[in-house]
């Protein structure tokens, strides 16, 4: 006998598991089309194969700029994938660089909208993120005039000065192993909020370890993945599952103090000596200005600026320290370099650095092999366009693989080794004129900030290696420090860097 077999089902579905099933097969049916035009066009760059709807976003990697590099040694320097709905072109060599930030850069000018930038900056009112407009150029000359210029760099060097004699003192008064990649921090954040500010962000300690854990976790969110920038029509999907939750706590955090920053600001005498929020305020009142700023806009370029600037020089010296430890001859070589010209100061200073040439190799170096931004920021393009005789189409998003152009075996001999003396008697810089080597991009969009950032890092690096021994806490040796990579926008260190920091004889 046959078995019998159970009649529910094969019953008649309700109305709601119709319209759930018809829901699931609109949104099947719309990506399986989206995926098959977009795989029909032969003019495209080389692609790797994709899966429908996700296209290639399982390639990704936990470190997108190393899984992308692979992925480009097999398929070419112009890749064009696609992650989730965004097709997306991936940069890999100094060559195509050049077609994105110079050739074409009218083009390739723009910024794509990220939700999380959008929440976070007031719309994307931060020049970083903003698009390629009046408003992003108005801003972006503001920025460089009352605070990014050369001048303006040499005028804060007091800040500098009083910030790495704290961080010196702090060293000497700690006993065995030092978290140097904490006091490097804490260092960073307080020269960027005094230059900016014009005093500490936040003095009370418990609001300022506060205040930093929601600018790293900040800079987490910004790159990780999100639903609603690859599958716009998904954007639900983050408010249903609650991943949301974090992203407004810490706007809300972050949002509360910028907002207090400037109440402070507009109450405070005005005899003081104005700082960076004075000049952005007093345009408001300036009939003669170019553009006057919003409460809110003035908050995203605040934000903005401490976040970038903050995290360029905190993770070059960082890189740097760990690199010298690993390489102990370079290390050496640097010490007898920044020793010979500081002689028996205790704190170099910031024209001592100008003829240290070796040290400024170093600095090179590490932006060669750890550029802060390995992808770069993403651009977008404003129109249809052809690179090679490829399509490239309309709000195409844009990734400049400057971690993999800053080791092609091409241009770098033994790209992976860490060794400062590539730079002695070269021309090389970060400018944005060399494109094999463009840590802070090139073009209309490179980093304003480059200037600030460097003479940070040689100041804070220099007085480190002039005043103290650095080695491994224990018996471990320089080959034995971890040196992965943490995932993010910017790339940290996996692991804090602990070192042992002997006075000097």
């Amino acid at each position: 006998m046959a078995p019998k077999l159970s009649l529910h089902l094969f019953q008649e579905p309700d109305s709601f598991t119709k319209l759930a099933l018809f829901a699931f097969l609109s949104i099947l049916l719309y990506f399986l089309f989206d995926y098959l035009c977009f795989s029909k066009n032969s003019n495209h760059p080389p692609s790797p194969p994709k899966i429908p709807i996700i296209g290639n976003l399982h390639q990704l990697g936990y470190l997108p700029h190393q899984s992308l590099r692979s992925l480009s040694l097999k398929h070419g320097p112009l890749m064009l994938l696609q992650i989730g709905r965004i097709p997306t072109l991936v940069v890999s060599s100094p060559e195509m660089a050049e077609q994105v930030l110079r050739t074409q850069d009218h083009i390739f000018a723009n910024r794509p909208l990220l939700k999380i930038m959008d929440s976070l900056m007031h719309g994307q009112k931060n020049t970083s993120f903003s698009p390629y407009g009046e408003y992003w150029r108005q801003a972006k000359k503001a920025i460089i005039l009352h605070l990014l210029s050369n001048k303006k760099v040499q005028s804060i060097q007091p800040i500098r000065d009083d910030e790495v004699t704290l961080l010196l003192r702090r060293i000497s008064a700690s006993s065995g192993s030092v978290n140097l990649s904490e006091m490097i921090s804490d260092t960073t954040n307080n020269v960027v909020s005094r230059a900016i500010l014009g005093k500490y962000l936040v003095s009370d300690k418990k609001k300022n370890d506060e205040f930093h854990y929601s600018l790293n976790k900040a800079m987490e969110l910004i790159g990780e993945f999100r639903v609603e920038d690859f599958f716009p029509s998904l954007a639900w999907i983050g408010k249903f599952i609650g991943s949301n939750d974090l992203v407004d706590e810490v706007c809300r955090i972050i949002n509360g103090l910028s907002s207090a920053v400037i109440d402070d600001h507009v109450a405070r005498d005005k005899a003081e000596k104005p700082d960076f929020v004075d000049v952005l305020l007093s345009l408001q009142d300036d009939p003669n200005a170019d553009i006057t700023f919003t409460r809110n806009e003035i908050k995203a370029i605040l934000m903005d600026l401490i976040l970038a600037a903050t995290d360029t020089s905190f993770i070059t010296i960082e890189w740097a320290m760990a690199e010298l430890v690993h390489s102990p001859e370079a290390m050496k070589k640097v010490q007898e370099e920044v020793r010979g010209i500081a002689g028996k100061k205790s704190m170099v200073e910031q024209y001592d650095t100008n003829s240290m040439y070796y040290l400024k190799a170093v600095v090179k170096e590490v932006l060669r092999l750890h550029p802060p931004v390995p992808l770069l920021l993403p651009r977008e393009s404003m129109g249809d366009t052809k690179i090679l005789g490829y399509n490239i189409p309309k709000k195409c998003r844009v990734l400049v693989n400057a971690w993999a152009i800053g080791r092609h075996p091409d241009y770098w001999e033994m790209p992976e080794e860490f060794q400062p003396e590539r730079f002695l008697n070269s021309s090389m810089d970060y400018k944005g004129h060399d494109f094999q080597f463009i840590p802070f991009g090139a073009g209309r969009r490179i980093c304003p900030g480059m200037a600030f950032a460097v003479a940070t890092t040689e100041l804070v690096l220099a007085n480190l290696l002039n005043r103290f021994e650095w080695k491994l806490p224990g018996e471990l040796r320089g080959e034995d420090l971890n040196m992965d990579e943490a995932p993010g926008l910017t790339v940290r260190r996996k692991e804090s860097l602990v070192l042992v920091a002997n006075p000097r004889s």
